[in-house]
């Protein structure tokens, strides 16, 4: 999770700075945090209309171009090529509805957060049915 912390700090995103790393057989095999899709302009650079707005937090989510950070570290790993299956995730935020999908098709099989964000009985549940074992970190 301390190394989750850090690379949050590379997130471009003004509202929040979130990380995942995926670990698989004791070994970091991806990372990724929270900002703007690659080749689209930086968060603080205006790139996202909807963090740049007055928006309260946990609104207006479906105007927001920014990518999660377990997102990011899931098609990090598909662009090159490694297979998550059976790893496990360190977040340092609960997922979402969307990013817990993903995290299930891409066959991860632990989650590990240290905060809790919006993770509603319905993600909880989802994860659980499909086996993924999910804790917070203490």
């Amino acid at each position: 999770m301390d190394i989750a912390r850090v690379v949050a700090t590379r997130s471009n995103c003004i509202r929040r700075h979130v990380a995942a790393v995926v670990v698989k057989d004791q070994r970091i095999i991806s990372t990724g945090y929270n900002g703007t899709p690659r080749g689209v302009k930086n968060c603080y650079e205006g790139g996202c209309p909807r963090c740049s707005s007055d928006a309260p937090s946990g609104t207006g989510l479906g105007e927001c171009i920014c990518s999660h950070a377990e997102e990011n570290s899931i098609t990090q790993a598909a662009y090159y090529g490694i297979p998550l299956a059976g790893a496990t995730l360190y977040t340092t935020i609960s997922p979402c509805i969307i990013c817990a999908k993903m995290i299930i098709n891409a066959g991860i099989c632990e989650v590990v957060y240290e905060g809790e964000y919006q993770f509603t009985r319905q993600i909880k549940a989802l994860l659980k049915q499909a086996g993924v074992k999910c804790r917070k970190l203490s």
